[in-house]
């Protein structure tokens, strides 16, 4: 069994490297079979951005059956309009707490937003058991949440409409990760660091439950 990179609506499949491979040399292969520049994108892997081309794949706990997201791509990221823009006023110097608000706005969409859709999708993958798995200590009091539905009103039938929704799922989380990389925490910002770090994990996380679930339906 190998590893999967998940690239877009990709889902691709590498043999498991040597624990004592290097990263470097995962995102050679990477490359070579897209065809991206080597330094074009970002491997993210349980929640951790994998920049240190020197450590060995087992320093980021990689093994078989490992889910890897491919972010990037060559895609310019997104960039702070430039003072002819900008207006009159100058930008104000970044600090850390900007920075961590900024971290915190990012993550607070996606709770707001895409988390519920997530909860949601799931539910009507697996109506009874998902609503446990989700939240299993309110379960019995919590009420279901809606499930998700068509344009005609009707509940989503498990086809193609459900297919299209775990890709638009997938593809607004997967740009939510290249955001929260993109947001430079500078070397001394240890609480920053900290914040982007725990908030890529939760979306990574939920990532993680969305393909899973989304599997575990392809299996039944």
């Amino acid at each position: 069994m190998g590893i999967v990179v998940k690239w877009g609506r990709e889902r691709l499949h590498f043999p498991l490297p040597p624990p004592n491979s290097k990263i470097g040399q995962l995102r050679h292969e990477i490359a070579e079979y897209t065809q991206l520049p080597e330094q074009s994108f970002k491997l993210i892997h349980a929640g951790a951005v994998m920049k240190d081309d020197s450590a060995p794949v087992s320093a980021y706990g990689i093994k078989a059956g490992s889910t890897i997201a491919l972010v990037g791509g060559g895609e310019p990221l997104p960039h702070a309009p430039s003072k002819a823009s900008s207006g009159r006023k100058d930008r104000e110097p970044r600090t850390e707490q900007s920075t961590i608000h900024q971290i915190r706005t990012e993550l607070d969409k996606v709770r707001s937003t895409l988390r519920p859709d997530v909860e949601s999708f799931l539910h009507a993958l697996t109506p009874t058991a998902t609503q446990a798995q989700i939240n299993p200590s309110n379960a019995a009091s919590a009420p279901l949440p809606k499930p998700v539905s068509t344009d005609t009103g009707r509940s989503m039938s498990l086809g193609a409409d459900m297919e299209q929704e775990h890709l638009r799922l997938g593809e607004l989380l997967l740009q939510s990760l290249l955001r929260l990389d993109a947001i430079n925490a500078e070397g001394e910002w240890e609480d920053a660091r900290r914040e982007r770090k725990g908030a890529v994990k939760e979306v990574q996380g939920l990532l993680d439950r969305l393909d899973g679930g989304w599997r575990g339906r392809l299996r039944s």
